[in-house]
């Protein structure tokens, strides 16, 4: 099987900077892959990867950077799960002209819920992409005058090791907990763009505890390491929101870090929350990783170890 590309640009997105990404294709393909020239030639016996490249190929015109290695791993799984995980019914998500494509069947179902739903819970592991899609989608909505703030929270508990007193004002404070968003944040924005947004009130950071007694209107709210929530603090959280606010509540329930015997409030309100309209949940496994293959391995080594 031959396999043409129409031009170096749409070559290099599928094959990388400097061909970088062909060995990892050879490995997903199982068997060698001879470049020459703008054509790319393979044994192809159950037309699997022939698919797999044709899909690659399709996508790569609706994004401006070469495919990194998580993102061939997830399409290559997509299509074992259920054909060609891009295409034209993918939803996207667009922030500061760059496209945000799912990179799973559950990155597609989150996106949708995000979309369609006042308050949504996302569970599952690291590595899934769930905070990094609420930030580009709350982002999104405030760029297009969608929503008029971002209020970005989560409860102030440590894992495992206390920080001590922490200087500077409340935000300078909050910053070493917040900073999985902020690098989220950075992958859109520059630096100086996400400082101007926070100093004209665009992007508010608020300790959890100080969302009480407020009515949070015009926003996209936030709740990040929400597994570290008591079930009071989740209760007064999720009757802040206003009609037209939209809460993203993201956790792992294998990384409680509350003192022992108290209740998770992510864990209780997955538990009664059934059955309302405008809330989703949606669940991320260990099959959803995209972050590396390394930490997906680690991460099925420790679930072993715990099943066991």
């Amino acid at each position: 099987m031959t396999l043409y590309f129409n031009d170096s640009a749409e070559m290099e997105k599928v094959l990388g900077i400097n061909d970088s990404n062909l060995s990892y294709l050879e490995y997903l393909h199982g068997g060698d892959l001879h470049l020459k020239g703008n054509s790319l030639a393979f044994e192809d016996p159950d037309g699997r990867f022939s698919r797999f490249m044709s899909s690659l190929i399709a996508q790569s015109g609706l994004r401006d950077e070469p495919f990194a290695e998580n993102e061939l791993f997830m399409e290559w799984k997509a299509q074992e799960e259920d054909g060609p995980g891009g295409g034209g019914d993918n939803p996207s998500i667009i922030v500061n002209g760059r496209s945000l494509w799912p990179k799973s069947r559950s990155q597609k179902r989150y996106i949708r819920s995000l979309q369609s739903n006042q308050v949504v819970f996302a569970t599952g592991p690291a590595g899934t992409g769930k905070t990094y899609i609420a930030i580009a989608y709350a982002l999104s909505q405030v760029l297009t005058g969608h929503k008029r703030k971002i209020v970005l929270t989560r409860p102030v508990v440590e894992a495992g090791e206390s920080l001590g007193f922490l200087p500077g004002d409340l935000s300078q404070k909050l910053n070493p907990y917040l900073k999985p968003l902020y690098d989220a944040m950075e992958a859109f924005l520059n630096p100086a763009q996400v400082r101007r947004l926070e100093e004209t009130g665009v992007i508010e950071v608020s300790p959890l505890a100080y969302m009480r007694g407020r009515s949070i209107n015009g926003a996209v709210v936030i709740l990040d390491e929400a597994q570290n929530t008591t079930v009071g603090q989740m209760k007064m959280f999720l009757t802040r929101l206003g009609e037209d606010s939209q809460a993203v509540v993201t956790g792992d329930l294998t990384q409680v870090d509350l003192p022992r015997g108290t209740r998770s409030g992510l864990v209780h309100a997955l538990s009664i929350l059934h059955d309302i309209e405008g809330l989703d949940v949606v669940a991320f496994h260990s099959a959803d990783i995209i972050r590396s293959r390394l930490v997906k391995a680690i991460i099925g080594c420790y679930q072993e170890e715990e099943e066991r």
